[in-house]
């Protein structure tokens, strides 16, 4: 995979840090930030699923209330195209 240059700047006691833990781990500094970045973006999306899942369980007798579904139940069959009434159709 290729690879890009950046540049940051940080504080002179962030550096040290991100030296001392880089060290520590027997990575290089490079190795280290990307670790960090890949981890952090790991997190977020699985954050977000999280509460996207959490919030679809939370509301899914509303959502079946309002559109006339029981719960668990697709709006639309696969394959049809009556989306009449559904959010974000018109």
């Amino acid at each position: 995979m290729a690879k890009t240059q950046l540049n940051v700047r940080v504080d002179e006691a962030t550096a040290e840090a991100a030296r001392e833990r880089a060290l520590q781990r027997g990575v290089s500094m490079n190795r280290y930030i990307e670790e960090l970045v890949l981890k952090d973006a790991g997190e977020v999306g699985q954050t977000f699923v999280e509460a996207a899942s959490d919030f679809m369980k939370q509301y899914e007798r509303v959502f079946a209330e309002e559109f006339g579904l029981s719960p668990g139940n697709d709006p639309v069959t696969p394959g049809t195209t009556d989306h009449e009434g559904l959010p974000g159709t018109t």
